[in-house]
């Protein structure tokens, strides 16, 4: 298979082009995003008629360095971490490498590729190395344990690290944001929508030394964020009581899609609550099939056996893919 589909999660409008429906009936499966989002957004104050303040983004970014565990020099705002990857070339102009197979976007800025494994990276040393981790769409998490030592092999090389932990906020541990420093060649992304499942807020982080925060900073210019990503970014990494439970749901919930997918015949792959990747004969069937039943799963062009899901949002999206999978 090959399209809008493959290209990325959440692509709904390509879907009903192809499959009908109306936009409503649809469960979307394909992002990875977690399907119940904190609940306060909508009673954030946001002030559209004038310019998003100096004050509020250093407030945001202050909380933000608070609930990562890092001081405030070295995080910056984005308006999602994507823009923040896309920028990375002019920030740090060298040769790099993406450890693959993973996000699209990865291969765009580093288009060479190496294997997941960090020995066979390192065996010609690149400028950098661009891994995400947790990763997607298989859902590996490194140890940070075994980070770390990826990170000294790199600094001794006078390489850098550069980690995509965009769904590392489902467990503190897996993250290596307490290593970034002034000394240290470490770069982090973080993204705010797939854990908190705001995706349409745009918001991320880089956390890096300060003068690559600096350079961001120069290159985003004066409003990087708007007045919504400032008050709900601040108002959500300040409740913590949230966070712990949530924390605590996704992996209740990935275990029950497990436990569903293995009912089916098919065995889940990943270690990443929010979605479950399944290695199949079968995936683009199952794909349309579920496609049929107004149920977004991710396909890819570059393995055709792969199809990852993510999470139901409610009692009725459970029942439906339950019913959609018996389908066939």
């Amino acid at each position: 298979m090959s399209g809008e589909l493959t290209r990325h999660g959440g692509r709904l409008d390509a879907a009903r082009a192809r499959f009908g429906g109306r936009e409503q009936a649809w469960i979307d499966l394909s992002t990875g995003i977690n399907p119940v989002p904190w609940p306060d957004a909508a009673a954030c104050a946001a002030d559209w008629a004038t310019l998003p303040s100096p004050a509020a983004l250093k407030a945001l970014e202050e909380q933000a360095a608070r609930y990562f565990g890092v001081d405030a020099d070295h995080v910056c705002a984005l308006p999602g971490s994507e823009t923040g990857l896309r920028l990375l070339p002019q920030i740090l102009p060298l040769p790099g490498v993406h450890i693959g197979p993973t996000y699209r976007t990865h291969s765009e800025i580093f288009p060479a590729s190496r294997s997941c494994e960090a020995d066979a990276a390192l065996a010609t040393p690149p400028g950098a190395i661009l891994i995400a981790n947790p990763n997607n769409p298989d859902g590996r998490i490194r140890s940070a344990t075994k980070m770390r030592g990826l990170l000294a092999r790199l600094e001794q090389q006078e390489g850098w690290l550069i980690v995509d932990e965009a769904f590392a906020d489902t467990d503190p541990a897996i993250s290596l944001a307490t290593d970034i420093g002034t000394g240290r060649r470490l770069i982090i992304f973080r993204s705010f929508g797939k854990f908190f499942g705001l995706a349409g807020l745009r918001l991320g982080f880089v956390l890096a030394p300060p003068r690559i925060v600096r350079s961001y900073r120069a290159l985003l210019g004066d409003w990087p964020l708007n007045a919504a990503a400032l008050s709900i970014g601040t108002a959500a990494y300040t409740d913590g009581e949230w966070i712990e439970r949530t924390r605590r749901q996704l992996p209740a919930s990935a275990a029950r899609l497990d436990d569903l997918l293995n009912k089916h015949g098919l065995t889940p792959i990943g270690a990443c609550p929010l979605f479950r990747l399944i290695e199949t004969g079968r995936a683009s069937a199952l794909f349309e099939g579920l496609a049929r039943h107004a149920i977004l799963t991710r396909p890819f062009d570059y393995a055709a056996n792969w199809l990852r899901i993510g999470l139901p949002g409610d009692e009725a999206a459970w029942r439906r893919l339950d019913a959609a999978l018996a389908d066939g």
